[in-house]
């Protein structure tokens, strides 16, 4: 009886070592005996958001000031600032707001986020600059999102 060693490769994969053996006729074929080369690759589980849950979690979380623009009907926009600390009188900073950019806004309670300044068009750039000139927030705890 005849013993060789047969070389498969398969589209995409690594080639494979297959005993085979002649005997009336036919073929009988055996995986090796040893596994030398074994390619078996385990996918590890990723979690995109680990990094972010990191953020939110433990007492080394900061708490950032939000400016968002909110685009209305057509070309009108709202701007809304989120996340100034409770100790500041929000009517306050929303009259200087409304004094210095010439736009109407207003308060708004919100359930889930507390107060939020509401400011009529694209006042993202204008409150940032004067939260900071104002001292009300450090320019690295901005967050500014939008188009």
């Amino acid at each position: 009886m005849e013993s060789n060693w047969l070389e498969i490769s398969f589209s995409g994969r690594k080639s494979e070592k297959i005993l085979f053996s002649k005997s009336q006729g036919s073929f009988n074929f055996q995986q090796p005996s040893f596994m030398s080369e074994l390619d078996i690759q385990i996918p590890t589980a990723f979690d995109p958001f680990a990094e972010a849950n990191a953020e939110d979690s433990g007492a080394g979380s900061k708490d950032y000031v939000h400016i968002r623009i909110q685009q209305r009907n057509g070309r009108k926009s709202l701007t809304t600032v989120q996340g100034l600390r409770k100790e500041f009188s929000y009517n306050k900073i929303l009259k200087d707001l409304k004094k210095e950019f010439c736009c109407n806004g207003t308060v708004v309670q919100d359930p889930e986020l507390g107060q939020v300044i509401q400011l009529q068009g694209d006042q993202r750039k204008n409150v940032s600059t004067f939260l900071v000139q104002a001292g009300i927030v450090k320019k690295e705890d901005i967050k500014i999102h939008g188009f």
